[in-house]
């Protein structure tokens, strides 16, 4: 059967390695982002369709909602990848700017689609968040650790509502990911060196780790797992 699947974040990195996963099933794939360019470049490539938004925008998310039922009616799997560490690209100056804008990049982009959306997934769905090795080992003093906590009880507590209704709720935290756009650019040869040497496999991840992972949690297989963090890092939270 087709499902209909939809991924925030889907325009680079995890998130068009995930939706380009699905669509590879024959999934109907919709990519939501707030580049309309790169999203739209990205949904050509893996054939599957383009939705720009701002999900950490009330009004942007109500919208997508809007068009996903218009479109769809229904859909069958849910995966929150949209985020990032927002502070390692500067332009937020104070404690207060730097921690709000982690928030909105990467809890209200969640938050707000899980809410507006959960009412759309067909029973048996899947949700899916990207969260991060970050958010059990810290994240060097920055606030993108703690936001991407934030989800972990978030998800919990979505699992407990939704199992009910069949759909279950699980979070993947990846470790080092390389063929993203995560640094932004900032990674050199000795930090990349050290977050391998982290790992127990002895060598960086890629968005294909996370995205068969993902397809794993939203297959049949997986029916029986919910409330789970799925950690895909090497090995490397455990430390050396």
């Amino acid at each position: 059967m087709t499902r209909t699947t939809v991924v925030t974040g889907g325009g680079t990195g995890i998130g068009k390695a995930v939706a380009a996963r699905f669509a590879a099933d024959g999934d109907r794939v919709v990519i939501i982002g707030r580049r309309a360019d790169t999203l739209v470049t990205a949904a050509k490539e893996i054939g599957g369709t383009a939705l720009p938004g701002d999900l950490s925008e009330p009004a942007e998310v109500e919208r997508v909602r809007a068009d996903l039922a218009e479109r769809f009616g229904t859909i069958d799997v849910l995966v929150n990848n949209a985020g990032g560490n927002v502070e390692m690209h500067g332009g937020h100056d104070g404690l207060a700017e730097r921690w709000t804008a982690n928030f909105r990049a990467n809890v209200l982009t969640s938050v707000l689609p899980t809410e507006a959306f959960r009412e759309l997934l067909n029973p048996a769905g899947r949700i899916v968040f990207i969260s991060s090795i970050a958010a059990l080992r810290g994240s060097g003093g920055s606030s993108y650790g703690p936001m991407k906590a934030a989800l972990h009880p978030y998800a919990f507590d979505l699992a407990a509502a939704l199992g009910p209704r069949g759909i279950t709720v699980n979070v993947v935290a990846p470790g080092f990911i390389e063929d993203t756009e995560f640094f932004g650019g900032t990674l050199d040869d000795e930090r990349r060196a050290t977050l391998v040497a982290q790992t127990h496999t002895g060598r960086a991840g890629t968005p294909q780790d996370i995205a068969g992972t993902v397809h794993w949690l939203a297959s049949p297989d997986a029916g029986h797992v919910t409330a789970q963090i799925i950690q895909v890092n090497g090995g490397a939270e455990r430390g050396r």
